[in-house]
């Protein structure tokens, strides 16, 4: 019985790790690690219900978007010329989605209903 806890236990302990973090880190020429944010980034309705995420930041240049599954399998990839990506092609769920403007990136939780 304690051996079916246990293994519960780190099976939760790989697939949520502590150290998630929502920016990426990246290592500068004097090999500091930095973090490149994209500025006022903002997403929603989260969770999505209609099918719709709505994508805005300070910046009015592309993005480019990827949905992950929670096992890393990329479900969805698109470059973003306006404010709207249409979702409804995903399954109700927990997706991991990467957003890259420039050489900035973010990455957040996205749950489709």
């Amino acid at each position: 019985m304690t051996k079916k806890y246990f293994y519960t236990i780190i099976f939760f302990l790989f697939l949520f790790p502590a150290s998630l973090s929502a920016q990426e880190t990246r290592t500068s020429a004097n090999g500091r690690m930095q973090e490149t944010a994209i500025e006022g980034l903002n997403f929603y309705p989260n969770p999505v219900s209609n099918g719709k995420i709505y994508i805005t930041s300070k910046s009015t240049s592309n993005k480019e978007i990827a949905i992950y599954d929670v096992l890393g399998k990329k479900v969805l990839q698109a470059v973003m010329t306006s404010k709207e990506l249409n979702v409804s092609s995903l399954s109700p769920g927990v997706y991991i989605i990467k957003i890259k403007e420039g050489e900035a990136t973010a990455t957040r939780k996205l749950i489709v209903k």
